[in-house]
C-alpha cells in the first residue's frame, strides 16, 4: 500500500510541474532550454546601430546582458526592455564599466535604422554614458539562428509576429552562459550577482521559472493577465491527488 501511495504522489508530481516543462524545454515548444556553460560562437557577426558590422568578440569583453527581441513586437519586448532600463539604473554597478548590455532582434527583416528608434525608446532613460555601452543588434538569418541555437531560445512565428519567451541571458567575457533570468522585471541583486558570477566564469541554475507558465500577457492591456485555464488544472489535479490519498488510507484502514 504505501509503494502505491508513494508512485500515486510521484506521478501526480510529475503532472503538475508538467506545463513548466513544456514552457521551458522540449525540442518543439516555445522557450528557454538552459544552456548553462556553453560558449557562444563570438565570430558570429551582426549589424550595430550604426549601420556597422560587429561581430560579438568585438563587444563582449566583460560580462554581458544580452536579450532578444523583435522591433514590431506588440507585446513583451517593449516592457522586457523597461525592464532592463530600470534595473540598469537602480543597480549600483556601472554600464560600461562593469558590464555591457545587448539586444538583438531575431526577426532578420529588422535593419538599423529601427534599432536607432527602439534604442531612443529604452537608452533615453538611462544616462548617454551609458547608453553607449546598451547595443541594439540586427542580423541576417543565419547568424540570428546560430546565436538563438547557442543560447537555447525558441521561438515560432506567428503571422507577421512571434511566439516567444521573455527573460534575460547573463554572459562572460569569454563568451561563455552564466545565468538566465526570467520576466519582465528584474532585481537589482540578481542582476549584480549574475555580473559577478559572470566575473568569475561560474555558471548558476536558474530558480524562477514560474512567471510565463501562470500568467499570459495581454498587448492590449499591456499587462499579465492570469492564465485561470492552467491554474484550474492545476488545482482539479491537486484536489483529484487529495481525494485519492484519502480513499486509500481509509482503505488501508479497512
Amino acid at each position: 500500500m504505501k509503494t502505491k501511495l508513494f508512485l500515486l504522489i510521484l506521478i501526480s508530481f510529475h503532472v503538475l510541474i508538467l506545463p513548466a516543462q513544456v514552457f521551458s524545454g522540449g525540442s518543439e515548444s516555445v522557450g528557454i532550454d538552459e544552456h548553462l556553460g556553453d560558449t557562444l560562437n563570438m565570430e558570429l557577426e551582426f549589424i550595430n546601430e550604426k549601420n556597422e558590422k560587429v561581430k560579438l568578440k568585438d563587444i563582449i569583453d566583460r560580462p554581458t546582458i544580452l536579450s532578444f527581441v523583435y522591433f514590431n513586437c506588440p507585446g513583451l519586448c517593449s516592457p522586457l526592455q523597461q525592464g532592463v532600463a530600470e534595473v540598469i539604473e537602480k543597480i549600483d554597478l556601472e554600464l560600461g564599466k562593469d558590464y555591457k548590455s545587448i539586444t538583438i532582434s531575431f526577426d532578420y527583416l529588422d535593419n538599423s535604422d529601427l534599432a536607432v528608434e527602439k534604442k531612443k525608446n529604452f537608452a533615453n532613460k538611462i544616462s548617454q554614458d551609458k547608453a553607449a555601452h546598451w547595443y541594439y543588434l540586427t542580423g541576417d538569418s543565419a547568424n540570428i539562428n546560430g546565436i538563438l541555437k547557442a543560447t537555447g531560445y525558441k521561438i515560432k512565428t506567428a503571422g507577421l509576429d512571434f511566439l516567444h519567451p521573455s527573460g534575460i541571458i547573463m554572459i562572460s567575457e569569454k563568451g561563455v552562459i552564466i545565468r538566465y533570468l526570467y520576466g519582465l522585471t528584474f532585481l537589482p541583486f540578481d542582476l549584480k550577482m549574475a555580473v559577478i558570477e559572470a566575473q568569475k566564469g561560474t555558471p548558476r541554475p536558474t530558480i524562477n521559472k514560474v512567471l510565463d507558465l501562470c500568467f499570459n500577457y495581454d498587448p492590449q492591456g499591456k499587462r499579465y493577465s492570469f492564465e485561470v485555464t492552467a491554474i484550474a488544472a492545476t488545482m482539479i489535479i491537486v484536489a483529484a491527488l487529495v481525494l485519492l490519498v484519502v480513499l486509500l488510507l481509509k482503505s488501508r484502514k479497512k
